[in-house]
């Protein structure tokens, strides 16, 4: 009861926090706003605190709150689903409302989201040029005309549109400290969010600076303002490298080039330091704490995921099916678990010293407690590179193989399995896209045995494939398929393969035929390898992330006493002590750029990040020193089977029909709330979330007492 009553709490408070930041954002561009808040940093600038102090604890601390309290959050949550879903309104929110080949599959939140921070855009952008206009004076430098004038702060005012989508960008990409993973969406999913707001963001900001010279231009002042480099206010020269750098990461960022030149679209994605850097300069240190929420949260999340990469482990065995996909086992800690359709990164420095991979785990940590798999197909450069390696070593006369070293990330997935509190279950897997499914069904086997636990009983398993081939994928469910208990999990499988015409031919057949693989096993003696530990609880992320703002905030309070002059204020001054005063504030600007305020972000942002990745080495260490040694492959717990009772289908020549196949599911497996989780190729996801989208509708125009059945769409990713 109490640990029900915590976990209130922290969701109201985190929506006391969210509500709160947001509401800043709203009233940013008001008067109102902009005089209260002059005034406190007025008042600021006399305490310890400073101006400084005041605009972190106000526009980028909710930001690491709501992190802090979602790390407490969800430790606190149970891993494991103890009761049924309950269908309620806010279910329908997240099935597709739209279903197109240009925009893809969206729900109703994220369309109700993405409206909601439209018009934020548009309220913000209208509230700041009306003002503007109402406040508008002839610039005695530049001597710009009225209508260029408008045009002017028109331009500047697109900047500041930029820097809304600044605010968020870095949020979707989080892996380690992840704020997604409290509405329970995934990584690879929330990377499409990161991609919107970079488009929209790079959009902005150029018609803020291309609106920008065009006045210039018209003004001939081009030559004189683009090369200037300001003492106070905005450096012009700054904000032309910070738009630069950010149409070079676009742009290289494209599926046209990320899918064909990895390396390149990698590299130049890390000109986000140069461009995050002048940024700074070219917006001033006011502007920057109200993106500095993700860029502080995404420094630590890069450096803590560096540090969980290193020491390398080793590959413990492969196994090469016949579809030219392989299989790879890796040592991890019997403490380490995860749930399904978490996924790992990979480096292997022998391929490449750069490229990361992302990969399902296929394996149940419920189930194997030292070894964790993924599931990869030949298909790109570098899994061409990590089979040909694999296969050499089998083609070899030696027994057991040199160690291979690899470095893992992971695992990151969802912070509990609720996405399978469902009375039945339907799985739809296009090729490769079966690897988190491995995970799920074995997992769900496994807790057929307990009573806590409220896991469907009846699944329904759709794979479509090219080849017969492919359907080696099964292998490591096979005993599930194959040998079911009478009483327990009820597990069906609907084959499809398109591209072969063939008939009489059973799925026991077909998997005992296929189901002969080569493993090749490699040493695991090597020194330097360890075993994959996984990422730190939530609660210890939380309590990093504490310190490392703590001692953000008390650098920056101690150099901004250092460097920058405070103006204190004194009750019953004369008009001569005022002068006096006036005058020396005058002459303090002048000694103070705005850029030595800038560097002190810098400074103390390099600080707090070194101050924590030095507290997490020294508390990776400790845990290298109680490291369990790589050990090689052996047999986990048994799942216990009986006799066959489901009938599986195969179907050669021909794709699924959808439509048939929801129309049929309920009556084949019963249940009303039915989960549909759907992972392949994207003309495989949109077909799916159509039908769902249609059946839905139907149910919802039918009348009757009976309880409707009610299809939930869940969309994987096995790939960025």
């Amino acid at each position: 009861m109490a640990r029900s009553t915590l976990i209130a709490v922290l969701k109201v408070l985190m929506i006391l926090i969210l509500a709160g930041w947001i509401s800043l954002w709203i009233l940013k561009p008001t008067n109102l706003w902009t005089k209260t808040w002059k005034q406190a940093e007025d008042s600021a600038r006399s305490t310890v605190f400073g101006y400084y102090g005041l605009d972190f604890a106000v526009y980028t601390f909710p930001v690491i709150a709501l992190a802090i309290i979602g790390f407490v959050y969800l430790h606190m949550l149970p891993r494991e689903p103890r009761s049924r879903r309950a269908r309620n309104s806010t279910t329908t929110l997240f099935n597709p409302f739209v279903v197109n080949t240009f925009l893809g599959i969206l729900s109703s939140f994220e369309i109700l989201v993405v409206s909601l921070f439209l018009m934020f855009l548009v309220w913000t952008f209208y509230a700041r040029i009306s003002n503007d206009f109402k406040k508008l004076m002839p610039d005695k430098s530049l001597k710009l005309e009225i209508w260029q004038l408008k045009f002017l702060r028109i331009a500047t005012r697109f900047g500041l549109l930029a820097e809304a989508c600044l605010a968020l960008l870095l949020l979707p990409i989080l892996r380690r400290l992840s704020l997604f993973r409290l509405l329970g969406i995934q990584f690879e999913v929330s990377v499409r969010y990161h991609i919107w707001l970079g488009t929209a963001m790079i959009f902005f900001a150029t018609l803020h600076g291309g609106s920008t010279l065009f006045v210039w231009g018209i003004s001939h002042h081009i030559q004189d303002e683009v090369w200037k480099w300001q003492k106070t206010g905005r450096i012009n020269l700054a904000g032309e490298i910070t738009l630069v750098t950010g149409l070079v990461m676009w742009i290289t960022s494209l599926p046209q080039i990320r899918r064909q030149k990895f390396e390149f679209f990698y590299y130049t994605h890390h000109l986000y330091i140069i461009f995050l850097i002048f940024f700074l300069f070219h917006a001033g240190d006011r502007h920057f704490y109200m993106v500095f929420g993700g860029i502080f949260l995404f420094g630590l999340d890069k450096l803590l995921r560096i540090l969980q990469s290193r020491p390398e482990t080793c590959i413990l065995s492969a196994k090469v099916f016949p579809s030219r996909a392989v299989e790879l086992t890796l040592p991890k800690d019997p403490s380490l678990k995860f749930t399904p359709t978490s996924v790992i990164f990979m480096k292997i420095p022998s391929i490449s010293k750069f490229q990361w991979h992302s990969f399902s785990i296929t394996s149940s940590s419920s189930i194997g407690d030292h070894t964790m798999s993924v599931i990869l197909k030949r298909e790109g450069e570098w899994t061409s590179s990590l089979y040909n390696m694999v296969q050499a070593e089998l083609d070899s006369d030696t027994d057991q193989m040199k160690c291979i070293p690899v470095a893992i990330e992971g695992p990151y997935g969802p912070a509990t399995m609720n996405f399978l509190r469902y009375d039945s279950l339907l799985l739809v897997a296009g090729g490769i896209g079966i690897t988190p499914f491995l995970s799920i069904l074995q997992e769900i086997s496994s807790a057929q045995n307990s009573s806590r636990y409220k896991f469907p009983s009846r699944i329904q398993l759709v794979y479509a494939v090219k080849s017969s081939q492919d359907l080696c994928l099964l292998n490591s469910i096979s005993t599930l398929l194959l040998n079911q208990s009478h009483d327990k999990l009820h597990l069906q499988l609907k084959a499809f393969v398109t591209q072969e015409e063939r008939s009489n031919v059973t799925v026991r057949e077909l998997l005992n035929d296929l189901s002969l693989v080569q493993t090749v096993r490699f040493s695991s003696k090597q020194s330097s390898s360890y075993v994959v530990q996984g990422p730190e609880s939530s609660l210890w992320l939380a309590g990093l992330i504490g310190v490392s703002s703590v001692v953000f905030l008390v650098v920056l309070i101690c150099l901004g006493h250092t460097f920058i002059s405070s103006e204190k204020k004194k009750k019953g001054v004369s008009t001569e002590k005022l002068m006096v005063h006036s005058y020396q504030k005058k002459v303090s600007k002048e000694k103070n750029p705005s850029w030595v305020a800038d560097l002190i972000i810098l400074a103390s942002f390099i600080i707090a990040i070194t101050s924590s990745t030095l507290l997490a080495i020294i508390l990776k260490w400790r845990r290298l020193k109680r490291e369990i040694p790589p050990v090689s492959p052996h047999k986990e717990k048994a799942i216990e089977t009986g006799g066959v009772v489901e009938e599986h289908e195969i179907h050669f020549g021909g794709r699924p029909n959808f439509e048939e196949i929801l129309s049929k599911f309920p009556d084949e497996t019963g249940g009303s709330d039915i989960g549909v989780l759907v992972c392949g190729p994207e003309d495989m996801k949109i077909s799916v979330a159509s039908s769902c989208q249609q059946k839905s509708e139907g149910l919802r125009m039918m009348s009757g007492k009976k309880k409707k059945p009610y299809f939930s769409f869940h969309p994987l990713n096995f790939t960025l």
